[in-house]
């Protein structure tokens, strides 16, 4: 098998269907290799990304992997003539699999370990520890994606908020409902077979190539659903609408993880609560299960503070962002929907950037506290929208916050949250703002072109009233500087909805090159709420490396 790479292929050749991408990919392949059709056995693209830097010649580029008549022979003769005419540039010989699941231990431990939390690495960890045949008991408070699409709906609807199922929490994590983007700016080797296993469980397959890939938050539900009975099949058990309520630790001078408590929601409503002994417990909760962050500190686990971000949601017309990055190619179908990534420096030493986009989406109410306003977004499939979102956002340092408490962070995202309730007049109306008015300091009293898409609708006024000031004046400086990489992102009837708080965990989890508590034995920090990761991508691979060194210390 052979890798080629840099093949360009215009928009001419392509109409947005699978039939014509393969027939141009094979007409690119054929002339860079000077091979006859007969010889060229299969193509499977391996990575596709837009080149959009001159707006006159926007088109895309390949990386494919091809298998040559006459095989292991053929290729060789041809990366022999390659190297003799100085033209091999871009085609090497495929390499093989550079990962694999941790192998079983040798004697199974008489305990099986416990997973608190199934979102994104809480599912890949306990999938990890099933497959190396240790049975994990997977523990996620909120509800399957049947149940937790219809509380999201119900509140979205009411304002009556479930506070143990919701956006943030229930199978799947806050990653369910943010559009499913599988981006990352982080390198592993499982990354292949993170995005090998959604496409089993039923994503899209071009997310195996797709350079910025994409789920949807309509098809995740069924992804994750379906890595759950895969855990299951492996003889290990899930238990949702199930919380851990206590965590008991043992030992002196090294204290280790004994047993957790588990608080279990019955279909009436009625709580049971069990003690299961545990000699390891990962750790996977998520960035917004506070409730655990403050049960980890009270039992003295290790913790600090870290950088998190917080700011608002900024929306613009779906089709002016196509403009901006694809110019007249703006709207053909090989493009889809115009995604962008964006950051300033301020003179202030502070950053702003954008966070999470989702183009042709929606901007959703997140809250899991009652009393507080919370926004986040997410797209379907088709990102067919007309407006597209991101977060925008400034970084919150350690030093930014008062006092010693390792947890002053998440009181500041409550303080923020709760002013945003109450800016939104309550039942979780959120305050919403244009850009020109944000821009000159004053609050604003209607919307203009774009559609404020929040669900629970919009109470105009001033946002910068929810945020510390540092981080509405770095917003406020970002603003034309942004506008210089994205033509039109100062458009004065933009719309900023509050508050955006969660993007990140304002706590780490301390943990040692073992990837376990450096205060607890048997403790294993795990994903994005112990700060060890940043998105879907990210956190899927942290709970495979946290599962590896579990079975490791087996």
């Amino acid at each position: 098998m052979l890798d080629i790479s840099n093949l360009r292929v215009t928009l001419d050749a392509l109409d947005g269907t699978d039939a014509a991408e393969q027939r141009a990919l094979r007409r690119a392949v054929l002339r860079k290799l000077h091979l006859a059709p007969d010889d060229l056995v299969s193509i499977e693209p391996r990575k596709r990304s837009i080149d959009a830097r001159k707006k006159s010649d926007v088109h895309l580029t390949y990386t494919v992997r091809a298998s040559l008549r006459g095989g292991a022979n053929a290729e060789r003769e041809l990366m022999s003539r390659l190297k003799r005419r100085h033209a091999d540039k871009g085609v090497r010989v495929a390499e093989g699999r550079l990962f694999s699941l941790p192998a079983a231990p040798e004697v199974k431990p008489r305990r099986r370990p416990v997973v608190i939390g199934a979102g994104c690495a809480g599912l890949f960890c306990a999938l990890a520890l099933a497959e190396a045949g240790l049975e994990p008991l997977l523990v996620e408070r909120g509800q399957d994606a049947t149940r937790r699409t219809a509380a999201i709906e119900r509140f979205n609807a009411t304002g009556e908020l479930d506070v143990e199922s919701n956006i943030q929490f229930g199978l799947g994590g806050a990653g369910t409902f943010s559009d499913g983007k599988l981006a990352t700016g982080t390198k592993s080797p499982s990354h292949r077979y993170i995005l090998e296993t959604l496409v089993a469980a039923g994503a899209r397959r071009d997310i195996l190539w797709d350079a910025k890939p994409h789920v949807g938050s309509d098809v995740l539900p069924t992804v994750v659903t379906n890595i759950l009975a895969r855990i299951e099949e492996l003889g290990g058990e899930v238990r949702l609408s199930c919380r851990m309520s206590e965590l008991r630790i043992e030992g002196s001078p090294t204290p280790h993880v004994a047993s957790v408590t588990l608080e279990t929601r019955g279909e009436d409503g009625l709580l049971s609560t069990e003690e299961v002994a545990a000699d390891n417990v990962v750790v996977a909760c998520g960035h917004s299960a506070r409730d655990v962050f403050e049960l980890l500190r009270e039992r003295g686990v290790a913790m600090e503070r870290k950088t998190f971000a917080m700011g608002v949601r900024i929306e613009h017309l779906q089709s002016m962002v196509d403009r901006a990055q694809y110019g007249r190619a703006a709207g053909h179908p090989a493009l889809g929907a115009a995604p962008y990534k964006l950051v300033a420096h301020l003179p202030n030493d502070r950053s702003a950037f954008s966070f999470c986009m989702c183009p042709g989406g929606y901007v959703v109410a997140a809250a899991s506290e009652e009393g507080g306003v919370v926004t986040n977004g997410m797209s379907l499939s088709d990102r067919a929208g007309t407006n597209a979102n991101s977060g925008f956002l400034a970084n919150v340092f350690p030093e930014d916050l008062p006092g010693e408490d390792v947890l002053a962070g998440v009181e500041l995202q409550r303080s923020c949250e709760r002013a945003a309730f109450a800016a939104g007049g309550g039942g979780y109306v959120a305050p919403a703002q244009l850009v020109g008015d944000f821009l000159q300091g004053v609050a604003s009293s209607a919307g203009g072109s774009v559609e404020p898409t929040y669900p629970r609708g919009v109470a105009w006024g001033d946002v910068s009233d929810c945020l510390p000031d540092y981080v509405s004046e770095t917003l406020r400086g970002a603003i034309p500087k942004m506008d210089r990489q994205l033509h039109g992102f100062n458009t004065a009837d933009a719309v900023l909805t509050g508050v955006e708080t969660r993007s990140s965990s304002p706590v780490r989890v301390t943990r040692g090159k073992d990837c376990q508590s450096v205060s607890t034995a048997g403790l294993w920090p795990c994903g994005e709420g112990a700060g060890y990761a940043g998105g879907i991508m990210s956190a899927a691979a942290d709970g495979l490396r946290v599962a590896a060194a579990l079975v490791e210390s087996l």
